[in-house]
């Protein structure tokens, strides 16, 4: 028997994150938008109701809360309702601490998780994405060599979350010969490491809150340890399929709150005498996008109950993220539809919705849940 009921303390922290984004999150989210930056103020607020350390154990300082795949979608999806933007820079720290928690010795544990468990924000990253238009994780071409002191990595990242404002960073690169994701392991690299530059992106059409980063590494030397895990390193299909499954339920957090701005303003619009509701090409738009809504929710939900069971999840990751990001542009661009020609003004926030989700669809690094 499949359930999707939640826990009585998964219920109460996805309500209190909700009401985060509906009070703190949608009210800055076109300011944020527009300046490209997010407030240090509400990171600062975000960051005080333990985003970062809840599932951090009581050993090493943090919440001691089970991790939790399923814990943090619904944590993901009540901020993407109110600003996918904001809500995946004030999460961006769990892109290296969650695998820590999930991949990480003994020792790398002890050493880095403690620094996310004081009152004062710390921001952390992950390098996933590079200098490539047909980019794909299994064919990353950064490169880490071998060496007898340790570890060489080169390459170029780009797209890093909050890259010039991190204190920790994982990187992902192919420390191997062994063809497709088998060769990738990630690896702990000081953002301001000998060889390490870091610099702006230019600019992207949506989520500018993140503050996108370019990162270059040139030769840059690590210890023995820097690669995450025991040994030759962790096998890093479990940190995808949390990247994909976080980056999806800040999706449909978008997608609900676009969904439910939609269904009142066509029940109030009255266009030839009656409200727009009752046309029938309009209704099945509306109903559509809210049955989407739900399948796409159960779709994470079921993958990330899946990776709490300790299953293989790669595949079920995979397949939640392309009906996601399909449905989710169709969805924002219906929302936009349905308020005519309001909708490309930028006093109302659909074009704004419309260009994050193309940026989620895109973007396979944005949260890990």
């Amino acid at each position: 028997m499949i359930s999707f009921d939640v826990t009585d303390e998964q219920s109460q922290i996805r309500d209190m994150l909700l009401t985060f984004a509906k009070e703190e999150l949608t009210p800055r989210a076109r300011q944020a938008d527009e300046t490209c930056a997010a407030p240090a103020e509400l990171l600062d607020e975000a960051w005080s109701l333990g985003l970062a350390s809840l599932a951090i154990p009581e050993a090493y300082g943090g919440g001691g809360a089970p991790r939790s795949t399923l814990t943090g979608a619904l944590m993901l999806e009540a901020m993407g309702s109110g600003c996918a933007g904001l809500g995946g820079a004030a999460a961006a720290s769990s892109l290296f601490v969650n695998p820590l928690i999930d991949l990480g010795s003994e020792e790398q544990k002890k050493r880095e998780l403690p620094k996310f468990c004081g009152n004062a924000r710390r921001a952390a990253t992950l390098a996933l994405h590079e200098d490539s238009f047909a980019f794909d994780p299994s064919r990353i071409v950064t490169r880490a060599e071998p060496r007898a002191d340790g570890w060489r990595i080169t390459g170029v990242k780009r797209l890093v979350p909050l890259g010039e404002e991190a204190g920790d960073m994982l990187v992902l690169a192919r420390a191997s010969d062994a063809p497709g994701i088998d060769g990738i392991k990630a690896f702990i690299v000081p953002p301001r490491a000998p060889g390490v530059a870091i610099t702006r992106e230019s600019g992207t059409i949506g989520l500018t809150p993140m503050r996108f980063a370019r990162v270059e590494l040139a030769g840059v030397s690590l210890p023995p340890d820097a690669i995450l895990g025991e040994g030759d390193g962790a096998d890093i299909r479990p940190l995808l399929a949390s990247l994909r499954i976080g980056g999806a339920a800040l999706a449909v957090g978008l997608v609900r709150a676009v969904t439910d701005f939609a269904i009142p303003y066509a029940r109030e619009r009255v266009a030839f005498g009656e409200p727009i509701a009752k046309k029938q090409s309009i209704a099945f738009m509306l109903a559509d996008m809210h049955i989407e809504c739900d399948v796409m929710r159960w779709l994470v939900w079921k993958a990330a109950a899946a990776f709490d069971r300790g299953a293989d999840v790669s595949k079920m990751a995979v397949l939640a993220q392309n009906y996601v990001n399909r449905r989710a542009i169709r969805i924002a661009d219906d929302g936009l539809q349905i308020f005519g020609g309001h909708g490309y003004i930028r006093d109302l926030p659909l074009e704004m919705w419309l260009r994050n989700a193309r940026m989620l669809t895109i973007h396979g690094a944005l949260a890990a849940a």
